[in-house]
């Protein structure tokens, strides 16, 4: 199997993964990885549960359809944070429920969605800063999460959902999945006294666990 071949299959099942977790319903979500030459993009109007390798929308370095079914709306949105952090080679778009919930909260601070609630939270997401709301698919969008991808290796979008990057496919959807937890206990927390990660607690994971 070559390497693309592999990637192919690698999106699938981390695709169906997603469904079957509830993490992803309908045809909502996207999800892409970096191949040589472009990247890999799900297609538009695709259950992230029922995804064929084959018809997978490939996409050059500029963002023009190679081959494959017509990509997600939301492709100028990987091809920024792929063009902003070269290091990533996996990146994940959901509407998962507790993410979503959060990014309709008018009572957070945009430039950190999220207090450093775990560890895990810590290591795998960081700072977690929101943009403000704009359509799916709008190319403002697109231009808005590049400008904050080289130094967030996560965002959540207003009323929308969350985009993860990761150094490989499998570290975007780990990452995600850990997200969505942070989310849900953040909100099964509220109004009871908490006791969050300190900011020198918080350091000390980042400095072991560096992105």
């Amino acid at each position: 199997m070559s390497d693309e071949a592999h990637v192919r299959e690698e999106i699938a099942d981390f695709g169906r993964m997603l469904y079957q977790r509830g993490l992803a319903h309908g045809s909502s979500g996207n999800l892409s990885a970096r191949v040589p030459g472009g990247f890999l993009v799900t297609p538009t109007n695709s259950c992230l549960g029922r995804l064929d390798p084959a018809r997978l929308s490939k996409l050059d370095q500029q963002g023009r359809v190679v081959s494959g079914d017509p990509p997600s709306k939301e492709s100028l949105l990987h091809l920024a944070v792929y063009r902003a952090r070269a290091n990533s080679a996996g990146i994940v778009h959901l509407h998962c429920t507790h993410c979503v919930a959060l990014s309709c909260r008018a009572d957070l601070p945009a430039d950190d969605v999220l207090p450093p609630v775990t560890a895990y939270h810590v290591m795998r997401i960081g700072q977690l800063p929101q943009l403000p709301f704009y359509r799916p698919g709008d190319p403002a969008l697109a231009a808005a999460v590049g400008a904050l991808a080289s130094t967030h290796r996560a965002m959540l979008l207003a009323n929308h959902g969350p985009v993860v990057a990761g150094r490989t496919m499998a570290e975007a959807v780990y990452s995600a999945e850990e997200l969505e937890e942070s989310a849900k206990i953040f909100l099964l927390l509220e109004g009871r006294p908490t006791r969050y990660l300190t900011q020198v607690q918080a350091a000390e994971v980042s400095a072991a666990f560096p992105s």
